[in-house]
């Protein structure tokens, strides 16, 4: 029991680091820290004795990236703990035999590995990429299969058992109702990703099997071929089968053979660059999307606070963004360049509204050091938008880089040169490949 009590223990400080919401109970992590000695005994108790029963999951729907929505499902903290505790002890056991391809929720791969090894495959010319999309993936898995892959490895019933009951819980929908799940992992628990790689496992190893240089993150898998009518073939095979073996359904509409260049791979794109061998890792157009929907949000017009939270907020975003997305090669510069640009003349416009009226924006510009003459003209000669006006040369001239730079707004391409002299992606995939 004792062991059982220190992985629950640990458990909970993995649960807590994530301050994660809360439960259909509605009890917060820091309740749960109150009284964590007499809750971890309990809990110790009723998992050693078995009677240990899951409770509901609270489903949220949060928008996806493409379009619709995805339902998470939250448990309640304490069945966040059991599940921590299950992973942490399944993960040394499945970690050691995943594909060396999978990318996804696994210890030292990321993202970044994935995008790395899927590089190297086109610069050994494997040009096409057979995009793979699973159809509401994480609430179509077979319960009987999984159970069944569990049971080859996993010999503690017990342990099968509980798997079992956590997977039965109950979903509180948002309206209210409550609905029994038949199948399905879904995501927002600390277990579903594990128990995802368990399922996609038996994929990845077919795919090596048959000798397919492949790429998985998750639920998104890329195969790479070297031309077109290889891709067909294998988009068939495969579909084959991902629903007639393990009853999973492809989104024919989401999924294609293509140009890598043309698809979206967790955020990027892949092309040849101009020199021979060359592959340069960009921006994907949703991507771009994104960050422009997410830049209008954080940079409206009508502001209301001051100009320096506005800053501070902008950089927040920014840098965390670059952390992801910094990885892009040399190709993607004058997209960056483009981007502090646009990110510049949004400021000059809501400082343009800041300052309201027009005799007061010339006074402003004069401030500035522009000459008079130019800041009347500019600002009076024709009716303007403030978006039309933030483009006028006396605009720039008195809110220029520099005065940007001066209250602190971070350089996206300046910040992205620097960490790309201390960033080795290569590096980073060999070490994950061990």
């Amino acid at each position: 029991m004792d062991e059982v009590c220190k992985k629950l223990g640990d458990a909970f400080q993995n649960v807590a680091s994530n301050k994660g919401a809360p439960g259909p109970d509605h009890q917060p992590i820091a309740e749960v820290r109150a009284h964590l000695g007499e809750i971890l005994e309990e809990l110790t108790a009723s998992l050693t004795a078995g009677t240990y029963q899951p409770g509901d999951v609270r489903r949220v729907w949060i928008p996806k990236a493409g379009g619709g929505q995805r339902g998470l499902g939250i448990p309640n903290v304490i069945d966040r703990v059991v599940q921590e505790a299950v992973r942490l002890v399944l993960e040394p056991v499945y970690e050691p035999t995943f594909h060396a391809s999978s990318h996804g929720f696994r210890p030292g791969r990321s993202c970044h590995t994935a995008i790395a090894e899927a590089k190297g495959y086109l610069e050994e010319g494997y040009e096409y990429v057979v995009d793979l999309d699973l159809k509401d993936f994480f609430n179509r898995v077979h319960h009987q299969r999984l159970m069944a892959r569990l049971a080859q490895r996993v010999h503690d019933k017990p342990l099968l058992e509980l798997i079992g009951r956590m997977l039965k819980a109950k979903v509180v929908l948002p309206e209210g109702g409550v609905v029994c799940t038949d199948e399905g992992v879904p995501q927002g628990g600390p277990l579903s990703p594990l128990l995802s790689n368990i399922v996609l496992d038996e994929l990845d190893w077919m795919l090596a099997e048959r000798g397919h240089r492949f790429v998985r993150y998750a639920d998104d898998s890329n195969i790479y071929v070297r031309s077109e009518r290889a891709g067909q073939r294998v988009m068939a095979s495969v579909t084959r089968f991902l629903e007639g073996h393990m009853r999973l359904e492809v989104n024919q509409a989401k999924s294609a053979v293509a140009k890598p260049e043309d698809r979206h791979f967790l955020g990027f794109s892949l092309r040849h660059g101009p020199l021979e061998g060359d592959v340069e890792v960009l921006l994907s157009k949703r991507s771009k999307e994104r960050i422009g929907a997410r830049l209008r949000e954080l940079t409206p017009r009508n502001w209301g606070q001051s100009f320096d939270t506005m800053l501070l907020q902008l950089n927040a975003y920014l840098l965390g963004w670059l952390g992801y997305f910094g990885v892009c090669t040399a190709g993607q510069e004058m997209g960056f360049h483009s981007l502090d640009a646009h990110i510049r003349r949004r400021l000059r416009a809501v400082l343009l509204k800041q300052w309201k009226r027009k005799r007061f924006i010339v006074r402003n510009l004069i401030t500035l050091k522009v000459k008079p003459k130019t800041a009347w003209r500019n600002v009076f000669e024709q009716r303007k938008s403030l978006w039309a006006l933030s483009h006028a040369p006396a605009v720039h001239q008195g809110l220029r880089n520099a005065y940007f730079a001066e209250r602190g707004l971070m350089s996206i391409v300046g910040r992205w040169k620097l960490a790309a002299r201390s960033v080795d992606v290569p590096r980073q995939l060999r070490l994950a490949l061990g």
